[in-house]
């Protein structure tokens, strides 16, 4: 399992849609956030040259055609508080913390989330079949919880994290792997939301927890092969976006794409322990360190475009690249 679930999906797209030296129609990305997975998509689908025409074409509510297109994957605070009580918009709150960090993810919703959030279970909505934290659950698996959580294909979704930008970027990836493309992750995450000043909400018995216990159940449900409720949300599987396992390690030696490890220097070093007991330190073979930390200034938002550029071009200029962080079946000493 990765050890750190992080926004580099995010990140190489703002770094991409900068860098006139890249071609939309040949450069390809690959990102890594657990072990078994990867994903791979193709750019030229990210930077439609109408995206305001594309984005007409579908259910989505006019305010969305209007101010928010796919080629960009975050939203500013502002814009969410402008568009909060939008009918066609939903927010999801993915918070979740490492193991060592002793963080409770549900109980901190509860205290205080954005007006309005539902509560998307990172540790829950994942594959029952297997020990493996939060491993990408199945088409059918995922229809359910998601459809439990009352979210239709019609509806544009923001998703956030309670660190800034960590786990939010896992999910957007998840509702992207499953054919939703009408997704964001709220730059800053709750943070910057209540740095601006704008009002947060309590709710230790809601209709949202309610949903959250429905989502848990219907996966569990479906892993069991038993009847789940009404599905509200239709999935288009993109095999494109995931890598598997073996996948990844005929990479190593065929070394079509170049491996970028997110974590810190200390840990990709190995010098750091990992949070995660048992795991071995190191890194895959190959690698090059990119800590996702130093995409963020210090509010945890992403930098600008140019800073982000940078902090690429000082290890060359990669055309195809993987990201990955830590896993048991990544590590190698």
């Amino acid at each position: 399992m990765a050890s750190a679930i992080l926004a580099k999906s995010v990140l190489g797209l703002r770094f991409l849609s900068s860098f006139a030296p890249f071609s939309h129609r040949s450069t390809k990305i690959l990102y890594s956030f657990h072990a078994k997975r990867a994903f791979h998509f193709k750019v030229q689908s990210w930077f439609p040259s109408n995206p305001t025409g594309v984005m007409a074409s579908s259910a989505v509510a006019n305010f969305l055609t209007r101010s928010a297109s796919t080629s960009e994957p975050v939203v500013s605070a502002d814009w969410l508080h402008a568009n909060l009580r939008e009918p066609d918009l939903k927010v999801l709150d993915a918070s979740w913390y490492m193991p060592d960090e002793q963080r409770n993810p549900l109980q901190e919703y509860q205290v205080a989330h954005i007006p309005g959030a539902l509560f998307f279970d990172v540790d829950g909505i994942a594959d029952r079949t297997t020990k493996l934290p939060h491993m990408l659950p199945s088409e059918k698996a995922f229809a359910a919880a998601v459809s439990s959580l009352g979210i239709q294909n019609r509806d544009g979704l923001v998703v956030y994290d309670g660190k800034g930008i960590f786990s939010a970027a896992r999910v957007w990836w998840m509702f992207r792997v499953f054919g939703h493309e009408r997704i964001w992750v709220l730059d800053g995450g709750l943070p910057r939301w209540r740095a601006s000043g704008y009002d947060v909400e309590s709710s230790a018995s809601s209709d949202a927890i309610l949903k959250a216990s429905a989502a848990s159940e219907a996966i569990e449900k479906a892993y069991q092969g038993h009847a789940v409720g009404p599905v509200t949300f239709e999935t288009k599987f993109q095999p494109h976006l995931v890598w598997t396992l073996d996948q990844v390690q005929n990479n190593i030696e065929e070394k079509t794409h170049q491996h970028v490890d997110a974590r810190s220097k200390p840990r990709f070093d190995g010098v750091a322990p990992e949070p995660r007991k048992g795991l071995r330190s190191g890194h895959v073979p190959g690698s090059k360190c990119i800590p996702f930390g130093q995409m963020l200034d210090d509010s945890q938002t992403l930098l600008p475009a140019e800073e982000l550029k940078k902090q690429f071009d000082q290890e060359g200029k990669i055309s195809y690249f993987l990201c990955v962080t830590s896993s048991k079946f990544y590590i190698h000493i």
